[in-house]
């Protein structure tokens, strides 16, 4: 299961709306050790198209060595696709099953086929999925939305972590 915050959840979101027609993409790092998802990394999709994502390959090395320094893992990778469903496509299982993927990653998926601009209108939620993907293997997980990685999920639930 995927637990992530009200706020990066709608921060990944808000990107996917804002680079619509184009796919968005980025990461979610964490603390090494945990599958907490706390610092949000919109990135430029270097491909520029509406079909597929691609991290600029600088950008990436840069980022990597800036969670290493920090001791941290990107608990999620993201992107948006702007015409499909949000299920990994071919491609999309393809990054993930090389040589540098972390089978302890989230795949989060977002559509905004039919949901590019907010309507303002109740239910106006976009489609959001994450995924396990090992050696080629998908396999889709609940997502839990949190307000707070300090308290649980229900006012009568707390969670120390």
């Amino acid at each position: 299961m995927l637990r992530i915050d009200r706020a990066t959840y709608d921060a990944i979101v808000a990107h996917a709306r804002k680079d619509h027609p184009d796919e968005a993409c980025g990461v979610v790092a964490g603390p090494e050790g945990t599958e907490r998802p706390e610092r949000f990394i919109p990135m430029l999709n270097a491909a520029r198209s509406p079909t597929f994502y691609e991290f600029d390959s600088a950008d990436l090395l840069r980022l990597y060595r800036e969670m290493d320094d920090r001791d941290e893992w990107p608990v999620v990778v993201y992107h948006s696709h702007t015409a499909t469903e949000a299920y990994p496509s071919r491609t999309d299982v393809g990054y993930a099953s090389g040589p540098a993927a972390d089978p302890r990653t989230h795949y989060v998926l977002v559509s905004t086929r039919h949901h590019a601009e907010r309507t303002g209108l109740a239910g106006d939620d976009v489609e959001f999925r994450s995924y396990r993907i090992v050696d080629g293997e998908v396999s889709e997980e609940e997502v839990e939305i949190v307000e707070s990685y300090l308290f649980g999920h229900s006012p009568t639930t707390v969670v120390y972590d």
